[in-house]
């Protein structure tokens, strides 16, 4: 077996070990060294034993090579460990096993792998491999520094195993993650008729936590407390660590009481147990008495502490811990901080966020990554992908986690340009092969408009999570292609992979947004037969919406009455919103009486009974419900669209409202008007729900934001371009119609996104097949 070829800093290894025989051999081997490349002739050989060391005599405290002495003092000496473990035939010098061992334990202390490969090879030319003892040292040296593929094979040719490897190889996998496989052993090794000491069981309860494996852990548990190891520091903490992540707290608290010493480590994952569960009075409680115990809070206590705070969105008692946080000086602390800004950001306090992110001294990734996902969570899309720039021009890389938070940011502003410069970005930095990253790509292009894009950025990604099919099922879902999201689902069982009940929620919307009532029932009752998945509500109103969509309302409703959940706000909304495209009032009042019960401060579900009795000619009652709205205190939520033109957002209201251009927009509006009923448009009056005369009717029509918005980018786009407009309601129909007419008129694709689906407008047609 060939020595391989490696640097070795010769003081940093004698230093590092243990033994101080050890320490004499290896610095008078330096020197031997070093003597006989000068003069290989002065040298004698002479037997190198751990019981008998023979060299030349020197006076007492003087080096015999004083310049390497130096050198390494200074860790500027490098040498091939052939130097330092000659062989028999080279130097005629013999290193024994407690030599070996010395070494080897060395090289584990230090986790210098290719040095202990190299010890190792040196073991094999020797011909001393075999030693059980030797081994295991060898072992334990690769399990140490992380190396299981060598330490495995060794292991498994061990012919006599003790508990000290048994427990190494099983710490190993722990520790590497492989949590099965350290199970499996484990079962091995009771196989072979020996038992767990108190060192193992550390490791067994940490492969039990990465498993969330809650039932083994407590079998483990009572065989701890049977062999009298549950009071053992490192039990204890190893059953808290478990129980915390399992969210069992009772019997965390139970152990935790129980521990006769606790170390920060352990309070805080009792209070990362706590903060995670959402217990806020548990984990204060336990602040305080970590407090009175003595015990000086850490940067991972304020960080569970925090992220509590900005998971109950509590604000008030988040500022009180920033207080606290500044007293005791660990506002300097970069973790801390970030917790801080990610805390602001979640209870809605933007510019708290903001201040404390440009307060840090030395910003790392995560504090980046915490205040674009904080400006993004707050609506705030415009300001996320500034800080990106920034964040850029700053020198800090983004990662897959600062990409799936910015690309939502280019989804909320329909920005494409934006997402393709990232995308481009994810490309040269190799990103594109990060599935949380490319998963969050494709659902931008998806929502963007560009399904095939989309697809194609799918059919690149070598490793695809469910995520990814679900994200690509729901993409056609949004586009109305609900025959290639059937035909993808397809794929999905063929590659292997399991459906799960988001991916059902998906292909059950993709059937109804395209008519597919049959196939959307079938579906349905295989996700039951043949997968066990249990109906949610959302599967639930996703049939009642299939159902209602197709005109089927009788159907729809018998479905709700015989559902075995409780019927939610989704369900009852997805019956009134058919009712609203079928005008059936009587059991659209039926619907939003289960509605306004439910919600009774949600101001749009008045307005879709209005609009269902204002469709009618129904007035009387359209002003009932509206001077209920007014007892209430409740406003129609405005409609409002944007568009983006050279990289910037604008945004439109119903009226157009002060925009600088209007008069300019409303002409262009005129002129299309003319265009379209040149080629056969119609207004549809009865989308203008108010009770006034037709001509009125008309006019109010053209207030529509999304038509301002389209006549906007008209304007300020050349010809040909395609245009990306959003909305923050649903389309109404008489918009969706014009629309139609308008990328015929004018030769344009456009694309427009509402609260519920996706529109492509090309030629006089749209993708929606005006279902």
């Amino acid at each position: 077996m060939p020595v391989p070829p490696i640097c070795f800093e010769l003081q940093h290894v004698i230093n590092a070990s243990k033994s101080r025989f050890l320490r004499t051999q290896l610095r008078w081997r330096c020197s031997l060294t070093n003597k006989h490349k000068n003069n290989t002739s002065s040298m004698c050989p002479c037997t190198f034993t751990s019981n008998s060391l023979t060299t030349t005599e020197t006076h007492e405290g003087e080096s015999q090579n004083p310049g390497l002495d130096n050198h390494c003092r200074e860790r500027r000496i490098t040498k091939d460990l052939t130097h330092i473990l000659p062989n028999e035939n080279l130097h005629g010098i013999w290193i024994d096993l407690n030599t070996y061992a010395a070494l080897l334990q060395t090289c584990s202390t230090m986790k210098a792998l290719l040095q202990g490969k190299q010890v190792h090879a040196h073991i094999v030319r020797n011909g001393v491999e075999g030693n059980i003892n030797l081994d295991t040292n060898i072992f334990i040296m690769y399990t140490k520094c992380g190396s299981l593929e060598d330490a495995r094979p060794i292991f498994d040719k061990m012919a006599d195993r003790n508990l000290l490897s048994w427990t190494a190889m099983i710490a190993a996998y722990a520790r590497s993650g492989n949590c099965n496989e350290a199970l499996k052993l484990f079962h091995e090794m009771q196989r072979s008729g020996l038992k767990a000491d108190s060192f193992l069981y550390p490791s067994l309860l940490k492969a039990c936590t990465g498993l969330t494996a809650l039932q083994q852990g407590e079998e483990l548990h009572g065989s701890a407390i049977r062999k009298g190891f549950e009071s053992e520091f490192f039990v204890g903490s190893a059953l808290v660590a478990l129980y915390t992540k399992c969210g069992s707290m009772e019997f965390a608290h139970r152990v935790f009481d129980q521990m006769p010493q606790r170390t920060e480590a352990t309070w805080n994952a009792m209070l990362a147990g706590y903060a995670q569960s959402n217990r806020r009075r548990e984990a204060m409680k336990l602040f305080r008495e970590m407090q009175l115990a003595g015990v000086k809070p850490d940067s991972f206590t304020f960080g569970s502490v925090l992220a509590m705070c900005a998971n109950l969105a509590a604000l008030k008692l988040g500022k009180e811990i920033h207080g606290y946080i500044i007293g005791t000086g660990f506002e300097l602390n970069v973790f801390v901080d970030s917790a801080l800004v990610d805390m602001y950001a979640k209870c809605g306090s933007v510019g708290d966020a903001r201040q404390v992110f440009y307060e840090i001294f030395q910003r790392d990734l995560v504090s980046w990554n915490s205040m674009v996902a904080g400006y993004v969570q707050n609506g705030q899309s415009e300001e996320a992908l500034k800080l990106f720039r920034e964040m850029q021009s700053a020198g800090v890389k983004p990662d897959s986690y600062t990409i799936s938070c910015i690309i939502p940011a280019c989804v909320c502003l329909t920005a494409l340009r934006q997402g393709k410069e990232i995308h481009n970005y994810m490309i040269r930095t190799g990103l594109d092969a990060n599935v949380l990253a490319v998963n969050s790509l494709i659902d931008m292009y998806a929502k963007c408009g560009s399904i095939f894009t989309a697809r194609q950025v799918f059919d690149k990604l070598s490793q695809r999570d469910a995520i990814s099919w679900n994200t690509m099922i729901a993409g056609y879902g949004l586009h109305g292609c609900g025959q290639d999201a059937i035909l993808l689902f397809s794929k999905m069982h063929q590659a292997g992979l399991k459906p799960d009940s988001i991916t059902f929620i998906g292909i059950l919307s993709a059937c109804s947004r395209a008519g597919l009532v049959n196939e959307g029932w079938q579906y349905f009752e295989q996700m039951m037969d043949c997968y066990q998945i249990m109906p949610s509500v959302e599967h639930c109103a996703c049939i009642v919406d299939l159902l209602g969509r197709a005109g089927h309302l009788d159907e729809a409703q018998s479905f709700v009455k015989k559902m075995a959940l409780e019927p939610d706000a989704c369900v009852w909304g997805a019956l009134l919103g058919a009712c609203r495209i079928h005008q059936s009032v009587e059991i659209g009042e039926q619907a939003a009486q289960h509605l306004l019960e439910l919600e009774p401060q949600n101001p749009g579900n008045y307005v879709l009974l209005s609009n269902i009795y204002a469709t009618a000619g129904m007035w009387n009652d359209v002003a009932k419900v509206r001077n209920m709205m007014k007892e209430k205190g409740l406003k129609k939520i405005p409609g409002y669209s944007w568009i983006q033109v050279q990289s910037k957002v604008h945004f439109f209201r119903v009226g157009g409202g002060s925009h600088p251009q209007i008069e300019m927009i409303y002409a262009t509006l005129d002129s299309l008007a003319r265009q379209m009923m040149d080629i056969g448009y119609a207004p549809d009056i009865n989308f203008a729900l108010h009770n006034v005369a037709d001509k009125e009717k008309q006019d109010a029509l053209f207030d529509h934001s999304e038509k301002l918005a389209l006549a906007f980018g008209l304007i300020h786009t050349s010809d040909g371009t395609p245009l990306r407009i959003m909305k923050n309601l649903r389309v109404c129909g008489d918009c969706h119609s014009a629309i139609k007419f308008i990328s015929k008129a004018v030769k344009r694709e456009i694309f427009l996104r509402d609260n519920h689906r996706f529109h492509h407008f090309k030629d006089g047609l749209c993708s929606c097949g005006d279902y």
